[in-house]
Parts: structure tokens; C-alpha cells; sequence
């Protein structure tokens, strides 16, 4: 029977993820003791990549699969010479399309690699026919990231007035304040656990200490510790949000956010999407009624859940140093990129040189 290049390696006949090919070698016979070894290897790979990026990875390739179609072209197996095509079609298309960005086209290749991976084939991204279509499109195409923008101190104050003081309320101005106050990604709020190892998706865990919380997140970075004091009131601690959260969801193991029943009097077992810390930014924009200069549409592409982090990197007064370690960042130009506010003339280097 012919593969159907549409369909991503994670997806088995019946819709269940799998984890490529990972099987037993032909010449070895099957036991119960390999093939538990077998699906062990399987969940391992299952984790090598998050959900986002395996279903961004999906989109990808059905991309370029249809792309493919159209052209009369076959995807498998790779050919730079197509590949290279492709990128100039992306950033340079013929009718009405939109062009993407370049760091959109750089995803796409790197979606594209992915897949050829775990079909069994390498892509070889410095051949000259993808390689010197790159970075013409880099020389020719490239912008300045497009930055959300930043939420600060009084904003976020008037976004977690506007939560009712149900228990939904409760979950929701403790993941704007501790997201806030953490400096922390979507992914790393709605991945906490109460203790360690509680399931096996969880990204870190919490400890609630008299200072304040102590978050252990395994990050894109790799695991590290950040530290959230508690703030000057009730109202802004999200130290205090997070335990009357905890206290009257009666929630001591697994996911700290979870779903709230219908009615809003329990708390659920499953744990929140990510893309719920999002919607519930742009919620709370709108409500608080921020940047009223602008139409509603504007004002919730301008913010995100990445307006949490930046808001943090942009409002703290404190050595950049701090910050750069408290966001988990490796240098301090990236903290820089997410810093909408600085004084960033205060060391000078002209006259520290003599003039």
C-alpha cells in the first residue's frame, strides 16, 4: 500500500500518536519484556518535542505536502532542489498569497527537517540550493521581530480586577499574577504540578514557603528555579492569589490549573491549554480597557501571553542581571529584546571614552 505523504508519522490509522518506526529489530523475536522496552522507547520519543511544536510541525508539512501536489512533485524523498523552490514560493509567492516572514520560513524548514527525520531520511539544510535561497531571503526579506506589547504593574492590576471572585476568577488572577510575576511562558504556568513527579506531562512544581513560592520548571532551557516573593497586599500577591486558589479548589495533588465545572463550584482534573493563559490575557485587555486608542482588533493582536514575560522584563527596577536569571535566558541581549522600557542611555560609553 503507497504512504500517504500527508499524513504526519505520529499518526497511526486508527488517529493515535506514535512515535515514528520505533520498533523492534527484524533480526531480534518479540518478548513481553521487549516489547514493554519497546513502548517505553516510544513515550521517550513522544516527549522529544511538545504538543505545540509537533502540531506546528504537522501544519508544515501538510504545507508543503499540498505544495507539492500542486507542482507534481513528489516530497519523498527530499530533494534540496524542490525544498529551495519552496522557500523562494514562501517569501516571494505569485497572486494574491501573503508572504511569510522569515522566521516563519525558518520554522517551516525546520518542520520539514523534522519530518524527514523521523521518516528515515536526513535533509541536508547547507546543500547550496536551500542553503543560498536562505539567506537571500534573510539578506532581502528580514525585519525586526515583531514584539507584543508589555504589560505593566498598573495594567496588570486593573486586568485581575476585572475576574469575578468565583473560583474561576480565583484560578485566573492567580495565572495573570504568578505568570506576571514570574516572568514565566504559557507553557511553564499551566505546567506546574503541586509536588513532584504528581503526572507524567508535568513541567515543574511548587513549593509555597513563608517569602514566598519557589517554581522548579524543566524549561526550553532546561530545568531551573525561580523565585516569587510575596507582594506589598493581598490584592497584588500572587503568592496569595495562588494559595486562595489552591485553598478553595481544595487542589493538594497534581496540575496546579485546572478546569472549573459548568457551574463553577468545582474544580476539575484536567489540566488548562496552554492557549487558555492567552485567551485569558486578551480578556482582560479588552475588560481593563487598555490602550483605548486603538480598535478592538488591534488592541488583541498587540497583546498576548508573551505580554506577561515582557511585562516583567520591562517593569522590574532592578539589576538587569536579576532578570536575565529570573526569565532563564542564556544572555543578556535576549533579556534586552524583551525589555519595552529601559533607560538605555544610562551607561555611556561616549563620554566613559573621552568625549
Amino acid at each position: 500500500m503507497a504512504r500517504n505523504p500527508d499524513r504526519t508519522p505520529e499518526q497511526t490509522d486508527n488517529g493515535h500518536e506514535s512515535a515514528g518506526d520505533i520498533t523492534l529489530p527484524t533480526q531480534m523475536a518479540g518478548s513481553g519484556a521487549l516489547d514493554r522496552l519497546v513502548e517505553t522507547a516510544r513515550n521517550y520519543a513522544r516527549a522529544a518535542a511538545s504538543e505545540n511544536t509537533i502540531r506546528a510541525y504537522a501544519r508544515d508539512w501538510a504545507h508543503f505536502a499540498r505544495w507539492c501536489r500542486m507542482k507534481g512533485a513528489d516530497p519523498l524523498p527530499p530533494a534540496p532542489e524542490l525544498i529551495g523552490l519552496y522557500l523562494a514560493d514562501l517569501a516571494a509567492p505569485a497572486g494574491k498569497t501573503r508572504a511569510l516572514a522569515v522566521s516563519s520560513i525558518e520554522r517551516r524548514l525546520s518542520g520539514l527537517a523534522w519530518h524527514y527525520r523521523q521518516r528515515g531520511f536526513s535533509l541536508d539544510r547547507h546543500d547550496r540550493h536551500i542553503a543560498s535561497v536562505l539567506a537571500g531571503i534573510r539578506r532581502r526579506h528580514a525585519r525586526p521581530p515583531a514584539q507584543k506589547e508589555a504589560i505593566l504593574p498598573e495594567d496588570i492590576l486593573a486586568m485581575v480586577a476585572t475576574l469575578p471572585r468565583d473560583l474561576r476568577g480565583l484560578r485566573d488572577r492567580a495565572i495573570l499574577l504568578l505568570g506576571y510575576a514570574g516572568g514565566l511562558r504559557r507553557s511553564e504556568i499551566v505546567g506546574l504540578d503541586i509536588h513532584r513527579d504528581d503526572t507524567p506531562d508535568s513541567g515543574g512544581w511548587v513549593e509555597i514557603l513563608d517569602g514566598g513560592a519557589l517554581l522548579t520548571l524543566n524549561a526550553k532551557t532546561g530545568w531551573r528555579e525561580v523565585e516569587i516573593g510575596r507582594g506589598s497586599g493581598p490584592q497584588s500577591c500572587p503568592v496569595h492569589a495562588l494559595e486562595q486558589w489552591l485553598h478553595f479548589a481544595k487542589i493538594d495533588f497534581g496540575p496546579v490549573f485546572v478546569r472549573v465545572s459548568r457551574d463553577g463550584r468545582r474544580a476539575l482534573d484536567r489540566r488548562l491549554s496552554d492557549r487558555h493563559v492567552a485567551r485569558l490575557v486578551k480578556r482582560c485587555v479588552l475588560a481593563a480597557g487598555l490602550r483605548p486608542d486603538l480598535p478592538e482588533k488591534e488592541r488583541l493582536a498587540l497583546y498576548s501571553g508573551h505580554s506577561l514575560r515582557a511585562g516583567l522584563a520591562s517593569s522590574a527596577e532592578v539589576d538587569e542581571r536579576f532578570v536575565q536569571k529570573h526569565l532563564g535566558h542564556a544572555s543578556a541581549e535576549m533579556t534586552r529584546r524583551y525589555q519595552r522600557r529601559r533607560d538605555r542611555f544610562r551607561v555611556n560609553l561616549t563620554r566613559a571614552a573621552g568625549l
